[in-house]
């Protein structure tokens, strides 16, 4: 007998690009609020009669106009009222809830023009603030959104990532992780300034499009000429393109899958040590440091923070096994393998 399947602690809500636009969505809710007022006076004037006019006895149709647009929009003044219970039950059974209605209409198209709006702004405002040596990420696709959890796996703050794409559901979906969203096209300079890009401290590109990403580097990389710029390319032709736009660093998915299904054909050991070093979760990491003063005059394969593998000394790499790596420099880079938490409890 299957074992029942757990359900979600929140309710599961698909969402869609709405079909309408703000003036389209004010017009319709316009359109509403004359037929509900149309139905509530057709009502009235088929009703005449039981109403009762108290100035002059007589109920016009300027009389039924009046008296519908006082009733919906309030109680009424007692100047016109309805004197038989048919008419009352109209009153009360119709004409209260198109009240209703058309309250919740009114206060609804107020929340969306003006308090909506200026509560967006001031959070943003609030949120702009504060973001400072921060992870801008633009595009949420499948890379984008791995690229994120991994950040989140190092233990990376959620309120220093900043997730940038056009689709609006991508963006809610970055959000439920405790990330910053914004929705926009990154080609465009405000929308990198509105994910304040002149103080973030690194910025990853990962769009489906390398025409796009060539874009975003180049006003990423005019806006903060110093920040740290990865980016992933889908045709190999592009990695030079992308690469003089200002990339710091390059990712080919496709080129990395080939190295990795031809690394696996010898063997899986291979392709695991690579999956764990490129892993959070994993027992080992590979990262990069500036060298401290106890690595001064150390060799590379002497260090005792981690397994020492190349050195960044002006500009070029060296081997551990290349001379220039048996005696560590300031301002050398170092690029070793060290021990995650969970390596060093085993």
């Amino acid at each position: 007998m299957p074992s029942p399947v757990a359900k979600p602690s929140s309710p599961i809500i698909a969402r869609r690009r709405p079909r309408l636009n703000i003036w389209q969505s004010l017009w319709l809710r316009a359109g509403l609020v004359v037929v509900l007022l149309g139905i509530a006076m057709a009502g009235h004037w088929l009703d005449r009669g039981g109403l009762r006019d108290n100035t002059d006895n007589h109920v016009s149709f300027l009389d039924v106009v009046y008296f519908t647009a006082i009733t919906v929009t309030t109680v009424g003044y007692g100047d016109i009222t309805p004197v038989t219970d048919r008419a009352r039950m109209f009153d009360t059974f119709v004409v209260t809830p198109i009240r209703l209605f058309i309250w919740i209409i009114f206060f609804g198209t107020a929340y969306t023009l003006a308090l909506k709006s200026t509560w967006e702004q001031f959070r943003t405002h609030m949120i702009r603030k504060k973001l400072k040596n921060h992870i801008i990420v633009y595009g949420y696709g499948a890379t984008g959104e791995a690229a994120v959890d991994e950040l989140l796996r190092q233990g990376a703050n959620p309120d220093t990532v900043v997730v940038v794409d056009q689709n609006a559901s991508r963006v809610t979906a970055a959000t439920t992780r405790g990330v910053t969203g914004i929705e926009g096209d990154a080609t465009y300079n405000a929308v990198q300034d509105a994910a304040c890009v002149q103080t973030a401290r690194a910025v990853m590109v990962s769009t489906h499009r390398d025409d796009s990403t060539v874009l975003i580097v180049l006003s990423a990389r005019q806006m903060n000429p110093q920040v740290p710029i990865s980016a992933t390319v889908r045709a190999t032709e592009n990695e030079d393109l992308i690469r003089q736009a200002g990339a710091t660093n390059i990712i080919n998915p496709v080129s990395m899958g080939g190295h990795l299904l031809a690394r696996a054909s010898e063997g899986h050991l291979v392709v695991d040590c690579i999956a764990d070093l490129a892993s959070a979760d994993g027992k080992v990491v590979m990262r990069e440091r500036l060298a401290a003063p106890d690595d001064f005059g150390r060799r590379l394969r002497d260090l005792t923070t981690g397994m020492g593998v190349r050195i960044c000394r002006d500009g070029r790499l060296y081997g551990y096994w290349e001379t220039p790596a048996q005696a560590i420099q300031a301002g050398d880079m170092i690029v070793e393998i060290a021990r995650t938490e969970d390596g060093q409890s085993t």
